[in-house]
């Protein structure tokens, strides 16, 4: 007990330092995501997976708190799945890829004995879509390092009620190391946590629950693990039912999150995380009570999936595609073009792009026919084609910060 303690202590301290200390190596390097028009390292993941690590082993190293081989392997299968997600932040690599490495690191370290061969299976591939969904929630300041804080207290409550204690020392650990992170994410985020941080936090989590509950039944065990990350898995289907009901491809990168929908009903940035840590507090809470005796296990998953999925719908009616923000400049949806670029004679700001302008044209303001409208939709077409990403470029206090060129990452 007075280890964890001391454990916890360390890594919140070791995880703020070294989170300030990584981020100037990541704006040299150029390992940055771009946040309404600024940029923000990506190396807060990399401090989390450093702190947790290296705390963990000491105390198994020590004979304090053994970890134990399972415990052991899942950590090492969550550092293997925080290197492919560096390799992520660097290279830009296909969500396929990652999911992939995700699903077999989680085959690896799955209890089979406890969840037969088909119910390890199946573990391992939900495993693998929770540590992606986190991923995609790391788009708003704050939303994934508190969303993870929550679920990394509750998760250990549930290791420590199955005298767990290697592993609830680890997630005590992760979700201290998360905190002290926390003090440089919080609106405007200084650092962020990448997709290193955010699989490794996303993996160790679920594999851990997964761990927690694994002997309590196929019915129970998946009502407590859904209780538990309801608030990422609440994200991740109305990321892709708002993207399918648009006819827009599933993989493309949108502000579409909850802490984006939050934002546009007009709460402030810390006010929308307030509300994101609150509804993970309760679910988390729910699926502790259940695993542990003290709620209805059958009824609570039914309870928590019935809030999540009205919190859902409700949310899928926040316009969040082709709007634009108020006080902006009027900016192409798809490319950065000012408003009158179709030329002299174009028509003025808001009016649509003739068709011939490619598939997106629809969506260009100040790209209409006028005097010049041959010149001014092959203009168009050719910005079209030339487009990367839906941002403007940095100003010069910017462009004083970054030495390299800028990273851009999708979610």
């Amino acid at each position: 007990m007075l280890y964890g303690i001391s454990a916890a202590i360390a890594s919140f301290l070791l995880a703020a330092l070294l989170a300030g200390a990584l981020r100037g190596p990541a704006l040299r390097l150029g390992l940055l995501d771009r946040r309404r028009r600024r940029p923000v390292p990506l190396l807060g993941g990399a401090a989390v997976v450093l702190v947790t690590g290296l705390v963990a082993w000491a105390g198994d190293a020590g004979g304090l708190v053994p970890l134990g081989t399972g415990v052991g392997r899942l950590l090492a299968a969550g550092a293997a799945v925080a290197s492919l997600g560096l390799a992520a932040d660097l290279w830009r690599l296909r969500r396929r890829w990652l999911c992939a490495g995700a699903a077999l690191a989680a085959a690896w370290v799955m209890p089979y004995g406890e969840t037969g061969t088909v119910g390890g299976a199946l573990a391992a591939l939900w495993v693998a879509a929770v540590a992606t969904a986190f991923r995609g929630l790391d788009h708003g300041d704050g939303s994934a390092g508190t969303v993870a804080v929550v679920t990394a207290f509750g998760v250990a409550a549930c290791a420590a009620a199955e005298l767990m204690d290697g592993l609830a020392v680890l997630l005590s650990v992760l979700g201290a190391a998360l905190t002290g992170f926390l003090l440089h994410n919080w609106h405007p985020a200084r650092i962020a946590l990448g997709a290193c941080g955010s699989l490794f936090a996303g993996f160790l989590l679920a594999s851990a629950a997964v761990f927690a509950t694994a002997g309590h039944g196929p019915g129970g065990g998946a009502g407590v693990l859904f209780a538990l990350t309801a608030t990422v898995s609440a994200d991740a289907v109305l990321v892709l039912l708002s993207r399918r009901l648009a006819g827009r491809p599933l993989l493309r990168g949108a502000p579409d999150h909850l802490p984006h929908r939050l934002r546009r009903l007009g709460l402030t940035p810390r006010g929308a995380v307030a509300v994101l840590g609150a509804a993970a507090s309760g679910a988390v809470l729910a699926g502790v009570l259940a695993h542990t005796g003290r709620a209805d296990g059958a009824l609570v998953p039914w309870v928590v999936a019935g809030v999540a999925a009205l919190g859902v719908l409700g949310l899928l009616r926040v316009r969040v595609y082709g709007a634009r923000r108020p006080g902006t400049p009027v900016y192409a949806t798809v490319v950065g073009v000012p408003a009158g670029a179709g030329g002299a004679g174009g028509a003025r700001a808001g009016t649509a792009a003739p068709a011939g302008a490619g598939e997106e044209a629809g969506k260009v303001p100040g790209a209409g026919a006028g005097g010049s409208g041959g010149v001014a939709r092959g203009a168009v077409a050719r910005s079209l084609r030339r487009a990367n990403f839906p941002v403007r470029q940095g100003g010069p206090r910017e462009e004083a910060q970054v030495s390299t060129s800028l990273r851009v990452r999708n979610g």
